[in-house]
């Protein structure tokens, strides 16, 4: 059981126990004080202090149960990043992370939840369950289909991978600003008068690890810096724990993979109308829905499969 501190009277959640923790102890301290050396009067006194003190170990009860509710909601992801990055398969792979993309972004809007393209293949979605629903679309996507630009009807099989990164209220990790390589530069793209003209882009690496990240969507420098530092801590926070992970495991693929065609946990199969997840070796069909959004059902079955323990590895089908 934690021990009492005047702390706890700082926290709005814990204040008003705080206080009756100090009445009690104040309380009992003059009980003995007024007891002095009679014996019955002392009696009494320890009797009440018997009773104070039973009160005030149930008074730290429910403070510490307040204060661990407190770091489990500031460790909740209150947001998402989603990377996407083009695989196997030159301009299609290219297109087909691209129409990844426009397929979350189109989800996360039906959710009701607030999407802000960090860059062109980086997306954070803002709400309170939108890291439950993506976790599980990390992995490397596969898609089958004839190109418009294939004369021959030939069908090609492109990749994107999709990385997964949990933003929190508190970072679960205290990163040193002599660690951080920062550079700035113009954003690219299309912005128009100052967006360009200033340099508010900024790209943050890592030293230690050599990680990185580019911000470029916000107006000012310092807000594009804040996004990416926070992008940034949670690659570094995955990346640790996968480091921890591995060391109860022989073998354990990144997330991002080598973006080869093999490594998969989704197929979208355009000529089946046909969308495959491997892990949950299930298939749903109405493939333009799905790419417009409708990935309901998938979300929801991988994360009944999850809760259930049945989200198995991707296969190599």
């Amino acid at each position: 059981m934690i021990e009492y501190s005047s702390e706890f009277k700082k926290n709005y959640a814990t204040a008003y126990l705080a206080e009756e923790y100090e009445r009690l102890q104040t309380e009992k301290d003059e009980s003995l004080v007024a007891a002095g050396e009679d014996d019955d009067l002392r009696a009494m006194a320890a009797e009440d202090a018997a009773r104070i003190d039973e009160r005030q170990k149930g008074i730290l009860e429910e403070i510490e149960m307040i204060l661990a509710k407190d770091k489990e909601e500031q460790s909740r992801p209150k947001a998402v990043v989603l990377e996407l990055r083009a695989g196997a398969g030159g301009d299609e792979a290219t297109l087909f992370a691209a129409e990844l993309r426009d397929m979350y972004i189109a989800y996360a809007e039906k959710q009701g939840w607030r999407v802000h393209r960090v860059d062109d293949l980086t997306l954070e979605i803002m709400g309170a369950s939108a890291y439950d629903a993506l976790r599980y679309e990390m992995g490397v996507h596969r898609v089958q289909r004839v190109p418009e630009t294939e004369k021959s009807g030939r069908i090609h099989t492109s990749t994107a991978s999709v990385a997964v990164l949990p933003i929190r209220e508190k970072p679960l990790i205290t990163i040193s600003p002599a660690d951080i390589h920062s550079e700035f530069s113009r954003a690219g793209g299309a912005g128009g008068q100052n967006v360009n003209k200033v340099e508010t882009a900024v790209r943050l690496v890592h030293i230690p690890t050599g990680l990185e990240v580019r911000s470029q969507a916000e107006r000012s420098q310092k807000a594009n810096r804040e996004k990416a530092m926070a992008i940034l801590t949670a690659k570094i926070e995955q990346k640790y724990e996968q480091e921890e992970a591995q060391k109860h495991a022989a073998e354990r693929k990144a997330q991002i993979g080598t973006a080869d065609r093999s490594e998969k946990i989704r197929t979208y199969n355009f000529l089946q109308d046909r969308v495959t997840d491997h892990r949950l070796k299930e298939s749903w069909h109405s493939l333009p829905r799905i790419m417009a959004g409708g990935i309901d059902d998938i979300v929801a079955t991988l994360q009944a499969a999850a809760n259930g323990e049945g989200l198995g590895e991707a296969s190599e089908d």
